[in-house]
């Protein structure tokens, strides 16, 4: 019997690992060389008596909150923790009310905002006038670009320090910890290097993972990778399909196919697809890349793309996921042209800024008797009439210079057509000059 079962206590539960190995000092903190290393920004800035207002930007279980609550403590300033999801205007205005009493008698507050980016536009500028006048020092921490997500009345007055998710190294040193609190881990070498991979870069998630199987494995086992697995249920990745990330993610599935990287691009595509990405939106934006990156360099790949988005909508997940795969690999590899996708900007560039011209009245239509006596189709000649079916008549509308907004590359199947608009190109500037030499004779 228990000394608390003898005095009829109940045995108080154990701290959660994340808790109990809290980082004390910043000496425990672990990853983050850039920012605490011994020319880091953090370790400068720490240098002095006093510290400015910081934006501490992201990915979660990377140490931000810790780390403001010991910058605190090292510059003894009153820590103050709020969470922009639960706080409203009227909530800061008590916290700020607090802080002017706590600075009236010689002590600063370092107000610490978790999710800053929830505030909107007004409440984040609340924050203005007691970071201007010393009220408050304030460390926002944010997993969204605050580029975007904070406004920039805020930003100039604050540094943004760049958080990195934690190294497998790091997140090892995490699960030696916890191994010195609550004993050997039941693991094998290539179990515990699936639980780090499972951790995604984030030290909380590492520690609650490892909490998970101290739960559920007997301390005799010895976990292989496939019995871990089957255990833990595994982390999602890390893809929030409506803020930075995942435009972070499509950039480089777009990039990969772009440099023609099949494995890079495969890579992106199926950490969206394992993050909860809806399938439809990867095919539209593969589509996009069939036209903007291949063009016609290769147009059998926009009948893929299309082909690809019919076999989802047919065959659904996870079947349908493979033609997306396939997709991307032909992409990948394709011959690549953007000439068709700079020529289409051209054209909609100088339409806007041209003026709205009719077009000549040879290709205009004449289907009633006035239409004819007007002038309407007078002169046109019928290509296929015409040797190689060219007959070098002028489209563009009269008192406009002939544009040149294509330009075909030499590559895929794009580089026979070189050939062909030269051939065109020649037989209208010849029909052109044969033009204006009869109107100079004539005249």
């Amino acid at each position: 019997m228990s000394l608390f079962e003898a005095a009829g206590l109940e045995k108080a539960a154990p701290r959660p690992l994340a808790d109990a190995l809290r980082p004390q000092s910043l000496d425990e903190i672990v990853g983050q060389p850039h920012l605490l290393g011994p020319d880091g920004r953090l370790t400068r800035i720490l240098r002095g008596e006093e510290i400015g207002s910081l934006v501490f930007w992201g990915p979660p279980g990377t140490g931000k909150t810790t780390l403001a609550r010991l910058m605190a403590a090292r510059v003894k300033l009153e820590f103050v923790q709020v969470s922009a999801i639960f706080t409203g205007v009227a909530d800061l205005k008590k916290v700020f009310e607090r802080a002017r009493h706590s600075r009236a008698v010689g002590r600063g507050t370092l107000l610490f905002v978790d999710e800053i980016h929830r505030f909107n536009r007004a409440q984040q500028d609340a924050f203005l006038p007691v970071m201007e006048d010393g009220t408050i020092t304030l460390i926002g921490a944010t997993t969204e670009n605050p580029s975007f997500e904070l406004n920039a009345a805020l930003m100039s007055r604050a540094q943004v320090l760049t958080f990195r998710a934690l190294e497998a190294d790091a997140l090892g040193t995490l699960l030696t910890r916890a191994e010195g609190e609550r004993g050997p881990l039941p693991l094998s070498d290539e179990a515990r290097d699936s639980l780090i991979r499972m951790a995604d870069g984030d030290g909380r998630a590492i520690l609650t993972l490892a909490e998970e199987v101290y739960r559920v494995a007997a301390p005799e086992e010895r976990l292989s990778a496939d019995d871990l697995q089957g255990l833990l249920q595994k982390r999602a990745p890390v893809h929030d399909k409506d803020r930075d990330g995942h435009y972070n993610l499509i950039s480089a599935l777009h990039k990969s196919v772009r440099g023609s990287d099949p494995d890079a691009a495969l890579y992106y595509l199926c950490r969206m697809l394992e993050g909860g990405e809806d399938p439809l939106y990867l095919a539209r934006r593969l589509a996009r890349m069939a036209t903007e990156d291949i063009g016609l360099a290769d147009p059998h790949a926009l009948t893929l793309a299309m082909a690809a988005k019919d076999n989802y909508d047919f065959l659904g997940s996870p079947e349908g996921e493979l033609a997306l795969g396939e997709l991307t690999i032909y992409l990948a590899l394709a011959p690549k042209s953007n000439a068709a996708y700079t020529a289409y900007k051209a054209a909609r560039r100088f339409v806007k800024e041209a003026p709205s011209m009719p077009p000549p009245a040879h290709i205009l239509p004449a289907p009633t008797k006035f239409m004819r006596e007007e002038g309407y189709g007078a002169g046109y000649e019928y290509d296929h009439d015409s040797p190689e079916a060219l007959s070098g008549q002028r489209y563009f509308p009269d008192g406009l210079d002939d544009q040149v907004f294509y330009e075909p590359t030499a590559r895929g199947i794009e580089d026979s057509f070189k050939e062909r608009l030269r051939e065109t190109r020649a037989k209208r500037a010849q029909r052109a000059g044969a033009s204006a030499q009869t109107k100079a004779n004539g005249e």
